[in-house]
């Protein structure tokens, strides 16, 4: 599996750390003290815009946005998207221009949700922001923008919300390399790897690159949007075509393809009691800062599946936090109540 033939352009600071929660672990455990020893794999500290997982994935979209000759580049998302935001600074650090199509997907319109956090950084990195609301066909908007800028004479880019095709998907399947080459350095064995996923590219490039290597190390996505059935649904077919866009093909398979989809709660971005206590948990025990749309859900599913003796005692999972703390600021009164 040679990843270098396909073009990257570097933007993240690499490799993320792979550490230890001993506090979280010994809060966790068992009143005999047992329980799982969990580690964070950080790609919140990519150090793109105050980083995240979607810096892996635009390593190698924008290598091939420029790759095709464009000038702008075109995407998608919530309004309070972390992609996005990655997407835009990307587009700063390359000197290219940069449209975001913004949906609104919760119903908010407070001034904290609209206005700050993801949106402030979106303005402050010099991107273009269209706002259409929830429901509108994401991709048929992209086109309409980039038929437009054609016209004009512009050579626009788009990249799918999430960064999540088989380009974006390679980024982790590097990140898959890293974690292992990594474990094995540390001498540790993974016996469970969790995270956050929603567009389905971060769950597909690490399901591919850990079948690959024949890694054994299982991969539970936390779902913070899709209901179970069209979470697996999209992760394998994703899987599948990046696997075979590496020469790799029928290796991805459905028992490989896991999501657990008990933490979405009402709906995409809306909060969960799970997701307060679980980023309240990881700033006071462990003085790191989970996100409230992704990681924090995501980790609220992985505490209860501790509680409810899922994990053997003494099994290392891993938690692959997927950034985005700068969402907190767009969630002040669910998290700053009691």
């Amino acid at each position: 599996m040679n990843l270098a033939r396909f073009p990257r352009i570097r933007l993240g600071h690499w490799p993320t750390p792979l550490e230890p929660l001993k506090r979280l672990s010994a809060h966790l455990a068992g009143p005999d003290g047992k329980g799982p020893n969990i580690w964070i794999k950080r790609d919140d500290c990519t150090g793109l815009s105050t980083g995240g997982n979607k810096t892996r994935k635009l390593e190698y979209l924008f290598a091939d946005a420029i790759a095709n000759g464009a000038d702008t580049v075109i995407t998608a998302g919530a309004t309070q998207s972390n992609h996005a935001r990655q997407t835009a600074a990307a587009a700063a650090k390359l000197g290219l221009h940069c449209v975001l199509v913004l949906e609104d997907r919760t119903g908010r319109r407070d001034e904290a949700y609209t206005q700050s956090a993801n949106v402030m950084l979106d303005r402050l990195h010099g991107a273009a922001i269209e706002h259409v609301p929830e429901g509108t066909d994401m991709m048929v908007a992209m086109h309409d923008v980039a038929q437009r800028l054609r016209g004009g004479g512009g050579k626009p880019y788009v990249i799918p919300g999430g960064g999540s095709n088989a380009i974006g998907s390679l980024g982790y399947v590097n990140a898959a390399l890293e974690l292992v080459a990594q474990a094995a350095d540390m001498g540790l064995r993974i016996d469970h790897l969790i995270h956050a996923t929603g567009s389905a590219g971060t769950q597909s490039g690490l399901v591919t690159g850990l079948v690959a290597l024949s890694s054994d190390i299982p991969v539970l996505g936390i779902s913070v949007s899709k209901p179970q059935a069209a979470m697996e649904e999209a992760v394998l077919a994703l899987s599948q075509e990046t696997a075979a866009r590496l020469g790799l093909s029928d290796i991805v398979k459905c028992e490989h393809v896991v999501a657990n989809c008990s933490y979405i709660g009402q709906g995409y971005g809306l909060p969960t009691e799970g997701m307060v206590e679980a980023v309240r948990l990881m700033a006071e025990q462990e003085g790191i800062l989970l996100d409230p749309v992704y990681s924090g859900k995501a980790m609220a599913g992985l505490i209860d599946l501790v509680r409810q003796g899922r994990f053997a005692a003494g099994s290392n999972v891993v938690f692959l936090h997927t950034g985005g703390t700068v969402g907190l600021f767009a969630y002040p009164e669910a998290l700053s109540a009691g």
